[in-house]
């Protein structure tokens, strides 16, 4: 078996005037396009102009960064960022606008309140053991804090019951030592818009509402901001389609992809019609071939389960995946690809203009924010196009 010889360094174009020339210590590159997301997300308060448009930045921002991506959408107006859980909201406090609002979408483990109260976060109240220890802090420090509440119109996740909510408001002058900025609630099928469950949500949410009438309402994640314009709500709380990424079935008009994932070839070989390819000879070649072994592998989130199934891409030409994906790469079919126009450290696409995350997840019958939080740390991460403030599209 020959294996072709080395080439000069090569590099990947991420825009105008930045070039990638891969080190030989990054498994590839993860390019991040910030004026794609800040786009998505004017396009966004532009589909939604009676709403507070927030901004789901938990999981590192679906793991492309939230310490770069929640700044700048504050710069475009953002005041409204949810995680999941108060170390997240920790760490993003410092780096966003006093007037920006951090929630803690799980609720706060027991302990953990007046830490959360001392750093100006709001938890979500889920259930009536986190209220009345919330309700409890207000009352010792004869002081109203403010809170979220959640409630649970269907989903049987998170949040409070119609009698649990009751017997919460129920509470001596609960109203009086907790503030309530929000109530929200969580759909469960608005990524199939003609679902029977997205009204019956709807039409449990406004029950609920009815006990709080002039508390704002955010029912509407990605996928409902997209489809379904009567849950918007006073505040939307989209994700994934802020990165371009289609949250359902029906496309994301008007939506920019945010993202690129590149990884580098780290041999190129000849191989005879017969031999085995990577563990337990899964693949067995029915004719001469030539392979490229890439660097990605499943410790870097590119997925096993695309074993002898999934492809990249170079120039146009589809590279399909022979045998298994091992821990720290694969291994793909370049006999395609001309002499002479693909050498070891050229880079090849796994996510971009020819197989987008929502490619990927049809693939392995799972959703996009699997795919996206999966990524590992090896991956170099580049972010481009960095859009400027803008004072004028913040939101009141």
């Amino acid at each position: 078996m020959d294996t072709e010889a080395a080439a000069p360094a090569p590099h990947f174009q991420t825009e105008q005037n930045e070039t990638w020339h891969p080190s030989t210590d990054e498994a590839g590159r993860l390019t991040i396009d910030m004026g794609a997301i800040a786009a998505n997300y004017c396009r966004l308060c532009a589909m939604h102009p009676a709403s507070r448009v927030g901004a789901v930045v938990k999981a590192d921002a679906y793991g492309l960064g939230a310490a770069q991506i929640a700044p700048m959408l504050a710069g475009q107006g953002a005041r409204d960022f949810f995680v999941a859980h108060l170390t997240e909201a920790l760490a993003l406090k410092p780096l966003l606008p006093p007037d920006a609002t951090l929630f803690v979408l799980n609720g706060l483990a027991p302990g953990l309140e007046r830490r959360c109260a001392e750093a100006g976060i709001l938890p979500l109240l889920n259930t009536p053991e986190q209220a009345r220890a919330w309700y409890t802090l207000a009352v010792d420090r004869t002081r109203a804090l403010p809170a979220a509440l959640q409630v649970d119109t269907g989903m049987s996740r998170l949040g409070l019951s119609e009698e649990e909510l009751d017997e919460v408001l129920g509470w001596p002058d609960f109203a009086g030592q907790v503030n309530i900025r929000l109530l929200m609630t969580h759909m469960a099928c608005a990524d199939t818009p003609g679902a029977p469950a997205n009204a019956d949500q709807m039409g449990c949410f406004a029950r609920f509402a009815a006990r709080l009438p002039s508390v704002p309402r955010s029912l509407a994640n990605s996928a409902a901001a997209m489809f379904l314009p009567e849950a918007a709500g006073g505040v939307l709380r989209p994700g994934l389609v802020l990165y371009g990424v289609d949250p359902g079935a029906s496309g994301v008009p008007e939506m920019h992809p945010a993202l690129r994932l590149d990884a580098r070839i780290i041999q190129l070989r000849h191989i005879p019609a017969g031999a085995g390819v990577g563990y337990g000879f899964d693949y067995i070649a029915d004719r001469p071939l030539r392979i490229a072994t890439i660097s990605a592998g499943y410790a870097d989130g590119w997925p096993r389960a695309l074993s002898n199934k999934g492809a990249v891409w170079f120039e146009g030409h589809r590279l399909p995946i022979l045998g298994r994906v091992s821990m720290d790469s694969c291994v793909v079919d370049v006999t395609n690809v001309p002499e002479g126009r693909i050498r070891p450290g050229d880079c090849v696409e796994l996510i971009g203009p020819h197989q987008s995350v929502s490619d990927l997840a049809v693939q392995l019958a799972t959703t996009p924010h699997e795919i996206l939080t999966s990524l590992g740390r090896r991956f170099a991460r580049s972010y481009i196009n960095h859009p400027s403030p803008d004072a004028e599209k913040a939101q009141s």
